[in-house]
């Protein structure tokens, strides 16, 4: 079944401000929520995609990437699979939104590694990762799976993940478990008492006694992976696409970071680029300019027969509605626009010159009125 609309699925429109979004989330939460709705699978299901909404409409980034590019420009900062309660951020306004009336809620979503805060407890997550995806018009145009071959650190399969050789750790001296100590620092106002991470286990709370020897207490190594990148259509330069859990693997089994794609657009020989429309020069004869002629436009998936009517003057503008790029997250097209250049042969023969000699006998009979008619066409043109 399709994946309905995030704004219809809270009974938003676009232009929704952060309070109506939270507003209609509790509204949508309340209606559907598992201690008002025991064992009914379906009421669940209608939370957990308001929840999703929400989760992307109230944060900026997300809300632009779903703009932009619907579903498919968010489900990479998901986990695999789609949307899971790993993925929600907000639980932290659990108490704001419900009450306290509906405390289960924290067991129910939450009982996996996090607190009520909504944060994983002293599990570091590993770093994010940027790589730079060069792309030609042709890709842009049509959309493209990229694979691509990345150094990553992933889960060690020596001690699987915990860094310790024998799985034995023993609580930190220093911190007694808590991860931080306190400092104290004279200064001119008196003695200051800082809380900072715990420099003999930074942060974890536990030591590891015997270290694996493969990743050195790490417990992650470097491998390459090959992962696929799927672009959509009518990306542009310096837009990112975000792949959730494709980064770093934490340290000691802590979660992926994500695997952000900088998106390059490479010049192309041909065409202009300005968002969803092209632009080209297409150069003619005189005679072609005088008479009229047929000539083939190369486009994006070919060319096209368009027709150059009779006394056509260099500068002037043709447009070839729905030859241009995709437009972002929709169905339509950009148009590309052909621009007329009447080329001066600089090589003439001699049959060649005896021709023009002729014609400009007749030259001689019109009227030649400067203006600035061709400098606004040049305007248009560059504007």
């Amino acid at each position: 079944m399709a994946k309905r609309d995030y704004y219809e699925v809270l009974g938003i429109d676009k232009n929704a401000t952060g309070a109506e979004i939270k507003k209609a989330y509790r509204k949508m939460a309340m209606k559907y929520h598992p201690d008002k709705n025991k064992d009914d699978k379906q009421a669940e299901d209608k939370f957990k995609e308001a929840s999703e909404a929400y989760e992307v409409l109230s944060d900026p980034e997300k809300k632009k990437m779903y703009d932009q590019y619907g579903h498919e420009g968010v489900e990479s900062m998901f986990s695999k699979g789609g949307f899971n309660w790993n993925d929600f951020t907000h639980a932290s306004e659990f108490s704001d939104i419900f009450g306290d009336g509906f405390s289960s809620i924290f067991d129910i979503f939450f009982g996996n590694g996090f607190s009520r805060s909504g944060r994983r407890e002293r599990v570091p997550q590993g770093e994010d990762l940027k790589i730079s995806l060069s792309l030609t018009l042709k890709e842009i145009a049509s959309g493209v799976e990229k694979n691509i071959k990345l150094n990553v650190m992933d889960l060690c399969e020596t001690c699987n993940g915990s860094g310790s050789s024998d799985g034995s750790t023993t609580t930190c001296s220093q911190c007694h478990g808590s991860g931080q100590v306190r400092q104290m620092q004279r200064s001119l106002f008196g003695n200051m008492a800082t809380i900072v991470t715990c420099p003999t286990c930074r942060g974890e709370g536990q030591i590891i006694k015997n270290r694996c020897p493969k990743c050195q207490g790490e417990g992650r190594v470097s491998k390459v992976k090959n992962i696929k990148v799927h672009i959509p259509t009518g990306v542009s330069e310096g837009q990112h696409l975000r792949l959730r859990g494709y980064g770093n693997k934490g340290r000691r089994g802590g979660q992926n970071g994500d695997l952000i794609v900088l998106i390059h657009e490479k010049e192309d020989d041909t065409f202009e680029r300005r968002e969803e429309h092209l632009f080209l020069g297409y150069p003619i004869s005189f005679s072609q300019a005088a008479l009229g002629t047929d000539i083939l436009v190369p486009t994006l998936s070919g060319k096209i027969k368009m027709k150059v009517p009779a006394g056509t003057q260099t500068g002037e503008i043709f447009r070839l509605k729905g030859q241009g790029l995709p437009i972002l997250n929709h169905s339509a097209k950009g148009d590309l626009y052909v621009r007329i250049v009447v080329q001066t042969p600089n090589k003439l023969s001699k049959a060649e010159k005896e021709l023009f000699a002729q014609l400009s006998e007749f030259d001689k009979e019109r009227k030649m009125t400067p203006g600035k008619r061709v400098i606004n066409k040049l305007k248009d043109w560059i504007s």
